[in-house]
């Protein structure tokens, strides 16, 4: 809906926009998502950030061969701190890729129409987060290629997964979140890979969008089925971004140890989840929009909405932080209230205070208007905030960890260049996908914006 009443500043006017800008017709949104995948020519911007996200990605490809060949004791790890990089990017990668989840099939149920122009591209950081993440459970094995025992398999030693192990339910919380993504992305893409179908030119790419878009021809029985089965994904969808991170948080609390045996984890972690989330999408959405002209596709009030999910999201996590000292006051344990105070003055001390900067401080920014509106400012505070919350599961997984409950186990935890090389090369392989994603398939709904100006046209009924 739009606003009635008289706007008092530019920038209210400009955050005031409706989802889709004037001027846009049916022809105008097929042809401008559509031309960026069917371009003959591919942008030099777009070869050169993909030459240097596959660079990283070999990055990555070396460190796993060569962790296969010597094991994981070229990472960090020591006693006590058997947990290191692994679990803290394995916790980062899968918070980022709440968002997409949330975008698509909470705010779908919602009816909130702004979801449109981002859900596509937030669907696909979804999957390729699941892909960064999924390989660190496996990769801290030691023994990877052992990992199919983690799966209820039957065997002939009749030998079963230890289903009270973290490990056995980060197996069936990926692998479940992973699947019903991919569902769920792609049976959303189905009517646009019959449009791309339809105006391609080459015949071999016909071919292969006309493989992928499963006969769709767009008659009413296709709308009906497609419309029913995307509600039906969306409903199974919404659980998932509270399971799937509460059982990643349930990791840690399960535990005994300082700093991780509290029952505010669950709820923590999600909320931390999805305030990741949105500041990664913020993070590659601004990048994108002005290199390919989407401005009035993807509006200021998009970008506004998403920082104000931000702000709520951090104000939420800020508030956790305060109650993990509460909490440690409190309770009256003197390990939990020298966890704290290890935090604040520790040998990871710089680092908390970084965090604390980056979570807690910088996102209050988000109450101005101004810097809502701000697209430079915004995508800075977006970086920031991704910062952070690596920073954040970095202290809740080695602070506790290399200073636990006797003195005489203490231990720094120091990564190795191997460590930084797997974390750098999941980023390469994350932005390698991404980068593949925009090329081949359209990275925002065409059919839904469509409908969008369809109906601000006044040729489809406005549903609430």
């Amino acid at each position: 809906m739009q606003r009635t009443e008289p706007l008092n500043t530019p920038i209210e006017a400009q955050l005031a926009e409706p989802v889709i800008a004037p001027g846009q017709d049916y022809r105008s949104v097929t042809q401008k998502i559509s031309e960026i995948v069917l371009m003959k020519n591919t942008p030099r911007g777009w070869i050169v950030g993909f030459g240097i996200a596959f660079a990283l990605m070999n990055v990555l490809l070396v460190s796993i061969g060569y962790l296969f060949v010597e094991g994981v004791g070229i990472w960090g790890l020591n006693n006590p701190v058997g947990w290191g990089f692994a679990i803290v990017n394995f916790v980062w990668w899968i918070g980022i890729g709440h968002a997409g989840t949330l975008i698509s099939a909470i705010l779908l149920l919602f009816r909130q129409e702004w979801r449109t122009s981002i859900n596509r591209f937030a669907e696909a950081m979804t999957l390729f987060a699941v892909a960064s993440a999924g390989m660190f459970p496996l990769l801290h094995m030691g023994r990877p290629w052992f990992f199919f025992w983690l799966m209820p398999l039957p065997n002939t030693m009749g030998l079963w997964p230890q289903f009270r192990s973290p490990l056995v339910w980060d197996v069936f919380a990926i692998t479940t979140y992973g699947l019903v993504s991919l569902l769920f992305w792609y049976v959303g893409l189905v009517p646009d890979l019959a449009t791309m179908r339809d105006k391609a030119s080459n015949l071999v790419v016909k071919r292969v969008y006309g493989m992928l878009a499963l006969g769709w021809r767009g008659a009413a029985k296709h709308w009906h089925r497609y419309q029913k089965t995307y509600l039906l994904l969306a409903a199974l969808s919404t659980p998932l971004v509270i399971s799937v991170h509460t059982i990643v948080s349930l990791d840690f609390t399960a535990g005994i140890i300082p700093g991780w045996h509290s029952t505010m984890f669950p709820p923590y972690f999600v909320d931390g989840a999805i305030y990741s989330g949105f500041a990664m999408v913020l993070t590659l959405m601004i990048p994108l929009r002005r290199f390919y002209g989407l401005t009035n596709v993807i509006t200021r009030r998009h970008l506004n909405n998403m920082a104000k999910i931000m702000l709520v999201t951090g104000s939420i996590v800020f508030y956790s932080y305060l109650m993990e000292m509460f909490f440690a006051w409190y309770s009256g344990n003197e390990f939990e209230s020298f966890m704290i105070s290890n935090r604040f003055g520790g040998p990871y001390a710089p680092f908390y205070w970084a965090l604390l900067f980056c979570n807690a401080v910088v996102p209050q920014a988000l109450w101005s208007s101004k810097i809502r509106a701000n697209e430079l400012l915004l995508w800075i505070i977006a970086i920031i905030v991704n910062v952070g919350m690596w920073l954040e599961r970095f202290i809740i997984v080695v602070t506790s960890l290399s200073r636990d409950f006797l003195p005489s186990s203490w231990d720094l935890y120091i990564p190795t260049g191997w460590d930084y090389a797997t974390y750098i090369g999941t980023i390469g392989l994350f932005l390698t996908l991404i980068f593949l994603f925009i090329r081949v398939l359209p990275a925002i709904s065409m059919f839904e914006v469509r409908e969008l100006v369809a109906e601000k046209e006044g040729h489809l009924p406005h549903q609430h």
